[in-house]
């Protein structure tokens, strides 16, 4: 699969090729612009939230070419010193589960052989009611969205922040310029379809959003999808949503859809690296012909067989429900402090908290065995956000002791 690369624009340069109609089951294929001198072409402005940043290496520019947004940042690099307690990382408490330990020790007896990732691939289409050719395992959430900045000839890509920044990095890295829909904290990060220009060919947004917890209404979501254009709806956090409520997967009737999810938060395996993509047939096969070959490790194989087995979905409802009654808790208690204030409705297993001298609160509070994550490195965010994770009840009031005594009223 030829990939597009990044190239400095020059008067001479030349724009690709016009981008063809993308129906529910077709995507355009990347084309290759490897010494050619073809630059994508610029992004035009979209609307009065909007503004396209120039093509990086994951930071957008501003003016005078500085980045104020560093998208490389995660929230694993909160928590890489000390022994803190981990409010930054969105992955559920005490996971994997021993059932599920032993299920990925019981795959090394096959390490010898190649991956086989038949047997996943067809209990993740099962799980969703849809056919294995709907279905493609990565490694991991973040390497689909690689895999589509990669494989797709998109001219107006366009990312719905603040959220999750890989997907625009990734799509920079491959030489896209992408435009950006800001959702305003005024509003509670509440999507309007209109927000999205018309002219945009890829659209990604996150349900629900991190960092702010925002789940959209499915019908919103589903209205932003067009012919000629691909809707990614990044679901990593929707198994975390009793019921999972407004999620598209599975969905066959949305033109373009393309669902990722992920295994990582609910059953505690960053380090595994597994997730999927639910799309059309073709879309797929574009992506799995971007892949290197045996993505998914054998063990990685066996946690997503053993995570679509009924019990475990039924585990991951149970957390689901004790994240909401968690998240509750956290809320009330943070209601009682003047100078904290939450937008929206949070309903993911993380909560976006807007704070004054947020910089400095952070610091106190790492000083007071405590790691939150900065909301200043996510586009439309500034210096006052901060992101807590949900965690126990008992943890919560620990972590709500701390906050008074940094100063927090």
């Amino acid at each position: 699969m030829a990939m597009r690369t990044r190239t400095d624009r020059t008067a001479a340069d030349t724009a690709p090729e016009s981008t063809p109609h993308v129906g529910a089951d077709s995507v355009p294929a990347a084309t290759s612009n490897v010494g050619k001198g073809i630059a994508p072409e610029s992004t035009p402005h979209v609307g009065m939230d909007t503004a396209p940043a120039p093509v990086g290496t994951g930071s957008a520019a501003g003016p005078g070419g500085h980045d104020p947004y560093d998208l490389r940042h995660h929230g694993d690099a909160e928590v890489r010193d000390g022994a803190l307690v981990d409010l930054a990382v969105n992955v559920r408490a005490d996971t994997p589960p021993q059932w599920l330990r032993d299920e990925i020790a019981g795959a090394l007896g096959g390490l010898a052989a190649y991956p086989d990732g038949r047997a996943a691939r067809a209990a993740v289409a099962a799980r969703h009611g849809v056919a294995p050719e709907r279905v493609l395992l990565t490694a991991g959430a973040a390497e689909a969205f690689v895999l589509l900045a990669r494989a797709l000839d998109v001219r107006h890509p366009v990312v719905v922040h603040p959220q999750f920044t890989e997907p625009e990095a990734a799509l920079r890295d491959a030489g896209h310029e992408v435009g950006r829909v800001l959702l305003s904290a005024d509003d509670g990060f509440r999507l309007g379809p209109s927000a999205v220009p018309e002219e945009a060919d890829l659209v990604v947004l996150g349900n629900p959003t991190n960092p702010t917890s925002v789940l959209h209404p499915a019908r919103a979501v589903a209205e932003l999808a067009r012919p000629g254009r691909v809707l990614v709806v990044d679901e990593a956090f929707m198994d975390a949503v009793p019921g999972e409520r407004e999620s598209l997967a599975g969905r066959t009737d949305i033109p373009g859809l393309v669902v990722l999810r992920s295994l990582t938060k609910t059953w505690g395996l960053a380090g595994l690296r597994i997730g999927y993509v639910l799309a059309g047939p073709e879309v797929i096969a574009r992506l799995e012909r971007a892949q290197p070959l045996w993505p998914v490790s054998t063990p990685a194989l066996a946690a997503a067989s053993a995570c679509m087995r009924p019990e475990a979905l039924a585990e991951a409802g149970l957390a689901a429900r004790v994240y909401a009654e968690d998240r509750a808790y956290l809320l009330a208690g943070l209601r009682k402090f003047r100078e904290v204030s939450v937008s929206g409705e949070p309903a993911g297993p993380f909560v976006l908290l807007r704070v004054e001298r947020a910089a400095q609160v952070r610091a106190l509070l790492r000083e007071a065995g405590f790691a939150v994550r900065r909301g200043d490195t996510f586009p439309g965010l500034g210096p006052q956000w901060l992101r807590v994770a949900v965690r126990d009840r008992r943890t919560t009031d620990r972590f709500l002791t701390a906050l008074g005594e940094v100063g927090v009223r």
